[in-house]
């Protein structure tokens, strides 16, 4: 099956997991979901992912706090297929006084953007994640 925005897919998978509270999710894997998911795993919102490279899948685990409430409050896309989002380093959002996060996909790879100002480079605004 052709998809025609992967991340958008990713997003919705784990929204629906975590709305459910799943432990863990499936999604495609591809090479811009795995860069967001070390991104996610950098940050602290998912415990880990196992990519199983037989059936072009990644696992994705979950991460809950006390009372089994899930770290990920919201997912949006930012820039889409038939809309593309850029920013200058000096224009990435802080999300929520830096809880949340803005991932990136810069010249240098995928990122958030704590780290893309840092590197003084700006990007396509892929997602936020808080």
């Amino acid at each position: 099956m052709s998809m025609s925005d992967p991340i958008a897919d990713l997003l919705t998978r784990m929204r629906n997991a975590k709305e459910a509270q799943h432990r863990y999710v499936d999604v495609f894997m591809n090479s811009m979901n795995v860069e967001i998911l070390k991104v996610l795993v950098d940050k602290g919102f998912i415990e880990a992912f196992l990519p199983n490279d037989t059936e072009r899948k990644v696992r994705v685990f979950l991460k809950y706090s006390e009372g089994r409430k899930p770290l990920i409050q919201g997912l949006k896309r930012i820039s889409r297929p038939s809309l593309r989002r850029y920013v200058s380093y000096k224009k990435i959002p802080i999300l929520f006084k830096g809880l949340g996060v803005a991932i990136l996909s810069t010249p240098q790879g995928v990122c958030d953007g704590e780290t893309a100002r840092k590197m003084r480079v700006g990007g396509e605004l892929l997602c936020y994640i808080w």
